[in-house]
């Protein structure tokens, strides 16, 4: 799945996204995995603005934990 979602991010999607604004609500660390919770964040895709209450962003290391190259 990792390996399919980049391929497809990188040669499908052809326009650019930002957020900003909005309140960070929880982050956490636990397993080598990052959680983010933010609230009342605005998007911005193209030329519209999206503004939506929530937000989960949940970000991991590409490498698995052990690995030699993991430093």
């Amino acid at each position: 799945f990792d390996k399919s979602i980049t391929e497809a991010l990188e040669n499908k999607v052809r326009s650019r996204g930002t957020f900003k604004g909005g309140r960070l609500h929880t982050y956490r660390f636990c397993d080598e995995v990052w959680t983010f919770i933010i609230e009342n964040p605005n998007f911005r895709l193209d030329n519209d603005n999206i503004a939506v209450d929530k937000i989960k962003i949940v970000a991991c290391n590409a490498k698995k934990p052990g690995d030699a190259d993991n430093k």
